[in-house]
């Protein structure tokens, strides 16, 4: 019995080892979202940005060239983010409509695998927030998880109504930005459907300048993670939740409207400075954070990984839908 109970122990011990291995092993996810914020981006060639921080995180990662929202408005957007569901298929495509029992959010599924997950920012699902679907939507930065945990973290500065905010608000936002780090409207290149007036240099300078804020916070999350000892066991995930909020981009099913920005570090596996070129959507994503997590991935997701060893082949479309936007029936779809 002595020599019975030894062994237990002694294959209880390795045991434990080996799943606290395979626990350390599973990578953290950490998403960055700045909010109506399209490639307008220093490492997207555009020579008006100044984004140091997100061009690190391009130098050490991977760009996406062509990464698409399926819906370009906020809550439409989220909630196939949040589900892996179209909003056309759970009847979230409509902005500002809400969905009486929308389906298990990806983030329930990643605490079923033993993920702590927490969400403090937006959530503008077009649902209520489900029960199950956070451990936490508090400050988590303050009190780092033990267990492998996702987290999402959104910055507001970017989005269209600071482009013409209020001029002590706009003062809030820009604190950090440097004498020289400010846009000058005289000298920004329009796009050749916007007409050139001072407002629309205003607007665009505004909207320039408000990327670099959002990038002086990307560079406080990298340095968090540097200073935990999180940065080689974390994949960081940059991204912008539609187009940027400006006349033909935002609310609208073009390239301006639907395209964003999408950049990832995963150390030790992405290798740094690569450029990928194949199509990628958001419903993408919940399917894709499950299979890094190596939990289940649900029959009803509709979208396929496109990072790990489970990537699918490369997709041939991606699809979005401009349905009501706000007071205005509309019925827009869109194939890229």
């Amino acid at each position: 019995m002595k020599h019975l109970l030894t062994t237990a122990l002694v294959g209880f011990a390795v045991l434990s080892r080996a799943a606290l291995a395979a626990e350390a092993a599973r990578p953290n996810i950490i998403w960055i979202v700045g909010e109506d914020l399209g490639p307008e981006l220093r490492c997207y060639g555009d020579k008006n940005a100044l984004t140091p921080n997100i061009d690190r995180l391009a130098r050490e990662g991977a760009r996406f060239t062509r990464a698409f929202t399926h819906a370009p408005v906020c809550a439409p957007s989220r909630s196939g983010l949040i589900t892996g569901m179209y909003p056309t298929t759970i009847g979230t495509h409509h902005m500002r409509s809400e969905l009486l029992s929308p389906p298990r959010a990806f983030t329930s599924y990643l605490r079923d695998a033993g993920y702590f997950t927490a969400w403090p920012g937006k959530t503008d699902f077009n649902f209520k927030v489900p029960k199950d679907a956070f451990d936490s939507t508090a400050n988590w930065r303050t009190n780092i998880p033990r267990q492998p945990f996702f987290a999402y973290i959104n910055f507001p500065e970017s989005h269209e109504s600071q482009i013409r905010a209020g001029t002590n608000q706009m003062k809030k936002n820009l604190a950090r930005l440097k004498p020289n780090e400010f846009r000058a409207p005289a000298k920004m290149k329009l796009p050749p459907y916007h007409p050139d007036t001072p407002e629309t240099r205003r607007d665009l300078a505004n909207y320039y300048n408000l990327a670099t804020a959002v990038d002086y916070h990307v560079g406080d999350v990298l340095r968090l993670l540097e200073d935990k000892n999180l940065a080689t066991n974390t994949i960081v995930i940059f991204f912008g939740d539609h187009g940027r909020g400006l006349p033909r981009s935002k609310r609208w099913v073009y390239d301006s409207g639907i395209r964003v920005p999408l950049i990832v570090r995963w150390p030790g596996v992405i290798k740094p400075g690569t450029v990928r070129e194949d199509l990628v959507s958001f419903i993408d994503f919940a399917p894709t954070m499950l299979a890094l997590a190596g939990a289940m991935i649900p029959t009803n997701l509709q979208g396929q990984v496109f990072l790990g060893p489970k990537t699918a082949p490369e997709r041939k479309y991606i699809f979005a839908a401009r349905d009501r936007m706000d007071e205005t029936p509309d019925r827009i779809r869109t194939v890229r």
